[in-house]
């Protein structure tokens, strides 16, 4: 399905009785791309898995397209559009690569598959291994792809960099700037590696304590340094 545009209005949510997130609000052109930052333990990770349905909502709505969603369970806005790969990858341990992805495709065609292998080629040198048997990189990189398989018009990626190398990081970089080139895909990207998201990203929030405390593009971001020390603890960015 083509991209859709996110919104957000006055979201309030948590787990149980604990408020993370308090009164936030922003939308997401079609096609466009998000970079969720804050430090540590501010509610990036709390915020996508509100939107894939995941935690307590208490207050506020959630639009994808024309479809309100904020009463929905996670499998009825994954049919509505929304793909979300998680910070824990969840790859099925003792499936193999390819049976991993079949996962993935839904109903479409296994010859569907061509497309993870065309944006991961690793994946295809590997895919008769089983899931616990890769890298945490290529496991990331399975996660992405059995997401992107089912055609998702928003896609929530989770901190997909951490504790990988480099290469890898620039890899996967890659393979989502090829991704939102298209055109076909909303993308929303919560990242520590700051330069990183900034490089990907068309606009930027930063989370302060479950509140937006910072909106704007990744140039004006870059070009307030005390927004950059006070709310991402580093001193600047190149």
């Amino acid at each position: 399905m083509p991209a859709t545009p996110l919104e957000v209005e006055n979201l309030s949510a948590g787990y149980g009785p604990t408020r993370v997130l308090e009164d936030i609000s922003f939308s997401v052109p079609s096609g466009a791309r998000l970079a969720v930052l804050g430090r540590n333990g501010m509610g990036k990770t709390t915020l996508l898995a509100t939107l894939a349905g995941q935690t307590k909502r208490y207050d506020g709505r959630i639009r994808i397209g024309d479809t309100d969603v904020t009463g929905m369970p996670s499998a009825s806005r994954a049919r509505k559009g929304l793909g979300f790969v998680p910070q824990a990858r969840c790859v099925f341990p003792t499936l193999t690569v390819e049976e991993n992805l079949f996962v993935g495709l839904k109903d479409r065609p296994k010859a569907a598959l061509q497309e993870a292998y065309d944006m991961f080629p690793r994946l295809h040198e590997r895919r008769r291994n089983l899931g616990s048997q890769l890298s945490g990189g290529e496991q990331q990189m399975l996660s992405t792809a059995r997401s992107i398989l089912g055609r998702p018009s928003i896609l929530l990626l989770d901190e997909p960099l951490e504790g990988l190398a480099p290469v890898i990081c620039e890899e996967l970089m890659k393979a989502f700037a090829e991704l939102a080139k298209t055109g076909d895909m909303t993308i929303v990207l919560v990242e520590q590696r700051i330069q990183s998201a900034l490089d990907f990203a068309d606009q930027v929030i930063v989370l302060e304590r479950g509140r937006v405390a910072w909106a704007g593009t990744p140039q004006a971001l870059s070009s307030d340094h005390d927004a950059v020390e006070r709310l991402l603890g580093v001193g600047g960015l190149h």
